[in-house]
C-alpha cells in the first residue's frame, strides 16, 4: 500500500512512519515547509513543499497514494499560540489543496487527524459522533471547518475521505520539547513548582499514543469504511484531581497537590463505540501506565523541561533585536541630516560665487534623497530644505519678512513638487523591482520544485526499473531452483537448498536450520562461517521479533540493524508445522525492500516443495531403508547419506563426524539404548561390511569428545573413522 503523510515533524508523525514502515507499506512524506533541518524516520520519499503550494498537485498525481493521511490537529507546521487568525487561514488553505489534489487524482482514501477540541461545551454523557461541533477559538474553529471540507467534498465530489477525532491524545515527550496536553502540563507543573492545581469537577479521557496509531493503523487498511465519521478513544474517564494523584504518586519527590475546585462540572469524554463495532481492539495502555512512562521520562530528563535551551528570548538579546531594527530604521533620517548641513554649507558659499549663485543647492539635495529613497525621505529633506532656506534669508531681513514673501511659497512649491514627484517615481521603481524579483523568485522555486520532483520521479522510475528488471530475472531463475533442485538426490536437498539460496539472493552468507522441536532449531547447512554465527542449536522461540514475524508466516526484516540477527529470514512450513528457517546475513540496507522480501518468499516456497518432495520419497522408501525392527539404516541408504554430507563438507556447506561404535550386539539392541543418547538430527547405519555407525551432523572435532564420552556412559565405545567415506 502507497501512503502519503503530510504535516511536520511529531511524535505522532514518526510513530505513524514507523508503524507503516514496519508493515510493509511504502511511505512518502509531504513535511509542509521547506527546511530539510527538520528530521524525520526513513520514508520512500519526503517532499518538502508547503501544503498550499501549487507543487502538491504535481506531487499526488506522481504517486497516487492509495490512502492520504493529513495530521491536522497535530500537524506542528503551525503556530496557534502566536497569530491564531493567520495561521487558521493558511491551515485551511493548505488543506483544501491537498483535499482537491487527491480528489482530482482520485488517489484513494484521504484522512483527516481532528480531536476533541471542536467540542466547546461541557456535556453529561459519553459524547457521540452525531454531537454537532460547538468550537471555541480559531483554532478549534480551523479544525471544526476542516472536517466540514472533508464532508463536502466526500457528499458533492465523491471523495472517500474520513475525519477521525482523537480524545486528549498523549505521549512520551521528546527531551526538552513542550507539548500542549493536559498530562504533560500537570507533570511539568509538579516538576516546577512541587505542587498541582487540579479540580474534581473536570472530567476527561486519555489516549496513549502507541494505542492510537494502532487504531488510526486499522483505518488505513480498512477496505471500506462503514462511516465518514469515527471516534477513537480509550473511554477511560478521570478526574483532573485522581489524573494529579497519579503523577503525584510516579513522581515520589513530594509534590503536592492542590484542590482548585470551583463553578459547575464539566465533562468531555468521547464515544467510541462505532468505531468499537466495526474495529474489535483492546486498549493496551491504561490511565496510569502512561501517566507511569510520561513521569518518568520527565523527571529523568527534568533539566531539559525546566530551563530555556538556546531559544533567544533573553533580555539582553532582546534589547540587541530592537536595537539594530531601530538602528537600521534611523540610518535614512540620519543620512538626510548628514546631507543637510552639508547642503546648508554649501549655499552658503554659492551665495558669494559669481558663477554658482543661480544654482539651488537645496533643490539638488531634495532631488538626490528623493532618487535614493523615496517620498519618505523627500519630504523630510524638502522641511529641511525649507528651515535652511528661511534661516539663510533672515540674514537681511527679519522671518516676518520671509514669511511674507511670495517668492518662499513659490520656491516652497517648486521643492515639494519636484520631491514628491520623483520620490513617487522612486517608489513606484521599487515597488516594480520588488515585485518582479518576487515573481521570479516564485517562478524560480516553481522550477526548483519542478526538478526536485523530476528528480524523485526519475530515481523511482529507476527504482521501479530494478524491480522489473530484478522480477524478471527471477522469473529465469525461479526455474534454475526447481530444475536444479530436482538433479540432487533425497539426502542432498537441504545441503544445496542453502547454495542456492546463496544464489538467488546475490547473498555469500546462508544458513538452513531445521526445527528439531517446537522451541529449538538445528543448523543443517551454511555458505560461510558468518552464516554460523548463531551456533549449531538456537532457541528461535527466544527472538521474539523473528519469531512473531514467521509465526505469522511472513518474511522477517532486520530494520533495526540488529548485530546478531539476520538481515532477513523465513520459515518452512510443511502444513502447519515449522520445518525449516531460511536465515540472509549479508544483505545491504537499499536491498532490504518489498521485492526482495517477496523473492525470499518464493524461494521459500520453491524449497518447501523440493524438500516436501525429498521426504516423502524418503517416508515411501523407510521399509526398504531401515534394517527391519530398528531405527539404523542399512548399508546402501547409509552410504548415500554419508556421502552427501561428504560432497557438502568439501564445498563448505557442512561439517559432520562419522563414528564407528565398537560392538558385537544386534543391531536392534544397540539402537535402542544409543537412540536415547544421540540427537533428532543424528544417524544410525550400516557400513564396510555391515559395521554400525554414527552419523553427527554439525559436529566438529572440538565437540567429539563430550559424544565419545556419552557413548562409553551408554556401555559402547567408539572411534572416529575420516575414511569410511570416499
Amino acid at each position: 500500500m502507497v501512503v502519503l503523510l503530510t504535516g511536520g515533524s511529531s511524535v505522532l508523525m514518526n510513530a505513524l512512519i514507523d508503524k507503516l514502515n514496519k508493515n510493509g507499506h511504502r511511505v512518502y512524506l509531504l513535511t509542509g515547509q521547506r527546511d530539510r533541518r527538520v528530521t524525520y524516520k526513513r520514508v520512500f520519499e519526503r517532499y518538502d513543499f508547503a501544503c498550499d503550494s501549487n507543487s502538491v498537485k504535481d506531487i499526488v498525481e506522481s504517486i497516487r497514494p492509495d490512502v492520504t493521511v493529513f495530521t491536522g490537529a497535530y500537524d506542528t507546521n503551525y503556530d496557534w499560540e502566536l497569530s491564531a487568525r493567520e495561521e487558521s487561514v493558511r491551515y485551511l488553505a493548505g488543506l483544501v489543496n491537498v483535499l482537491s489534489a487527491c480528489s482530482m487524482a482520485k488517489s484513494g482514501r484521504f484522512l483527516y487527524l481532528s480531536s476533541e477540541e471542536v467540542f466547546g461545551n461541557t456535556y453529561a454523557e459519553n459524547i457521540r459522533e452525531e454531537e454537532p461541533a460547538e468550537p471555541k477559538g480559531f483554532r478549534a474553529l480551523a479544525l471544526a471547518q476542516g472536517e466540514e471540507t472533508c464532508a463536502n467534498y466526500r457528499r458533492t465530489q465523491g471523495t472517500d475521505a474520513a475525519v477521525v477525532r482523537l480524545d486528549h491524545l498523549y505521549w512520551v515527550p521528546k527531551k526538552g520539547e513542550q507539548e500542549d496536553n493536559p498530562c504533560f502540563r500537570m507533570c511539568l507543573e509538579g516538576l516546577k513548582t512541587g505542587k498541582i492545581s487540579a479540580g474534581s469537577n473536570h472530567t476527561l479521557s486519555l489516549l496513549y499514543l502507541s494505542d492510537a496509531v494502532e487504531l488510526i493503523y486499522k483505518l488505513i487498511c480498512a477496505e471500506a469504511p462503514a462511516h465518514a465519521l469515527y471516534h477513537i478513544s480509550s473511554m477511560e474517564p478521570v478526574t483532573e484531581l485522581a489524573l494529579a494523584e497519579m503523577i503525584r504518586d510516579e513522581a515520589d519527590c513530594g509534590v503536592e497537590m492542590t484542590d482548585v475546585t470551583v463553578g459547575m462540572n464539566s465533562r468531555l469524554v468521547l464515544d467510541s463505540s462505532r468505531y468499537d463495532e466495526e474495529f474489535p481492539h483492546r486498549i493496551f495502555h491504561d490511565c496510569r501506565d502512561g501517566v507511569r512512562q510520561v513521569m518518568r521520562y520527565m523527571k529523568k530528563h527534568s533539566a531539559s523541561f525546566l530551563t530555556e535551551e538556546d531559544q533567544g528570548v533573553g533580555a539582553a538579546v532582546r534589547t540587541w533585536k530592537y536595537a539594530r531594527e531601530i538602528f537600521w530604521l534611523l540610518v535614512p533620517f540620519l543620512e538626510s541630516t548628514v546631507l543637510f548641513f552639508l547642503a546648508f554649507f554649501l549655499n552658503g558659499i554659492a551665495a558669494d560665487s559669481e558663477f554658482i549663485a543661480r544654482l539651488d543647492i537645496y533643490l539638488l539635495y531634495v532631488l538626490l534623497l528623493s532618487v535614493v529613497h523615496g517620498q519618505q525621505q523627500a519630504v523630510y529633506s524638502a522641511l529641511l530644505a525649507t528651515a535652511g532656506y528661511c534661516f539663510g534669508q533672515m540674514q537681511g531681513r527679519t522671518g516676518f519678512e520671509v514669511l511674507l514673501d511670495y517668492n518662499t511659497y513659490v520656491w516652497m512649491a517648486h521643492l515639494f513638487i519636484v520631491g514628491l514627484t520623483v520620490g513617487y517615481l522612486k517608489d513606484q521603481l521599487r515597488f516594480m523591482r520588488n515585485e518582479h524579483r518576487s515573481k521570479v523568485g516564485y517562478l524560480s522555486g516553481q522550477l526548483k520544485d519542478i526538478e526536485e520532483i523530476n528528480d524523485s520521479n526519475v530515481r523511482m522510475k529507476h527504482n521501479f526499473e530494478e524491480q522489473v528488471v530484478n522480477h524478471k530475472e527471477s522469473l529465469g531463475k525461479i526455474y534454475e531452483i526447481s530444475s536444479t533442485l530436482e538433479q540432487y538426490g533425497p539426502e542432498e536437498v537441504l545441503f544445496y537448498a542453502a547454495q542456492v539460496l546463496s544464489r538467488l539472493m546475490d547473498s555469500p552468507d546462508v544458513a538452513v536450520y531445521t526445527v528439531a522441536n517446537g522451541d529449538y532449531a538445528r543448523l543443517f547447512s551454511a555458505t560461510s562461517p558468518e552464516a554460523r554465527r548463531l551456533g549449531n542449536s538456537i532457541k528461535y522461540t527466544a527472538m521474539e521479533d523473528m519469531y512473531g514475524e514467521l509465526k505469522a508466516r511472513r518474511v522477517y526484516v532486520n530494520r533495526e540493524m540488529e548485530e546478531n540477527m539476520p538481515m532477513m529470514a523465513c520459515a518452512v512450513y510443511a502444513e502447519d508445522d515449522m520445518q525449516l528457517i531460511l536465515m540472509v546475513w549479508s544483505l545491504p540496507w537499499q536491498r532490504m525492500t518489498l521485492g526482495e522480501a517477496n523473492r525470499l518468499m518464493v524461494v521459500g516456497h520453491l524449497i518447501q516443495n523440493a524438500v516436501v518432495h525429498a521426504n516423502r520419497y524418503l517416508e515411501a522408501l523407510r521399509n526398504r531403508r531401515y534394517v527391519e525392527g530398528t531405527n539404523v539404516l542399512d548399508e546402501e541408504a547409509f552410504t548415500h547419506l554419508a556421502k552427501a554430507f561428504s560432497d557438502a563438507r568439501d564445498k563448505g556447506l557442512a561439517e559432520y563426524m562419522l563414528l564407528e561404535i565398537l560392538t558385537e550386539e544386534n543391531y536392534e539392541s544397540v539402537a535402542a539404548v544409543l537412540g536415547k543418547a544421540i540427537r533428532q538430527t543424528d544417524y544410525l547405519g550400516l557400513l564396510r561390511g555391515g559395521r554400525l555407525y554414527a552419523l553427527l551432523p554439525n559436529t566438529g572435532p572440538k565437540y567429539i569428545g563430550d559424544i565419545i564420552s556419552r557413548f562409553q556412559n551408554c556401555g559402547y565405545e567408539c572411534r572416529v573413522d575420516e575414511e569410511a567415506v570416499i
